[in-house]
C-alpha cells in the first residue's frame, strides 16, 4: 500500500526543473570557489545567484507548487493559534520550575536514603 504523504514527482518535466533547479543550485556553490581571485562580493553574489535561481526553478515545478501551496495552509493555520498572555506563560514557567524543583528534592532524599541503607545500615561502612 502506497503511503499517501509521500509524492512522487511523475512528469518528466517535473523531474528536468527539479534536475535544473539543484544543477542551479550547486553551480553558485561552484561559481563561489571558482571565483576565488575575485572581491568577496562578487563570489556571494555569485553564490546567492545561483541558490535563489535554484530555489526559483525548483519552486515552479509540481512539487514546489504543492510546497507553496503547504506553506501558506501552515502559515493560516499558525494564525489561528491562541497565544498566552504574559500572565499565563509566567505562571506556566514558575509550575514547571516548582515541578523539577520538587522532583529534585525528591530525587535528592531518595539517592541518599538508598546509600545509607545500603552503605550504613547493610554493609556497615561509614
Amino acid at each position: 500500500m502506497a503511503n499517501p504523504s509521500v509524492e512522487a514527482v511523475d512528469t518528466s518535466s517535473d523531474k528536468l526543473m527539479l534536475i535544473a533547479g539543484v544543477l542551479l543550485f550547486l553551480a553558485g556553490f561552484v561559481a563561489f570557489f571558482w571565483l576565488s581571485g575575485q572581491e568577496w562580493y562578487v563570489r556571494g553574489a555569485a553564490l546567492l545567484v545561483g541558490i535563489a535561481a535554484g530555489v526559483v526553478v525548483g519552486l515552479f515545478s509540481s512539487p514546489g507548487k504543492s510546497f507553496i501551496a503547504f506553506a501558506k495552509d501552515s502559515y493560516k493555520e499558525v494564525r489561528k493559534v491562541v497565544w498566552p498572555t504574559r500572565k499565563e506563560a509566567t505562571q506556566t514557567t514558575l509550575v514547571v520550575f516548582g515541578f523539577v524543583l520538587a522532583m529534585a528534592v525528591f530525587l535528592w532524599v531518595s539517592d541518599k536514603s538508598i546509600e545509607w541503607v545500603i552503605f550504613s545500615a547493610i554493609l556497615g561502612w561509614k
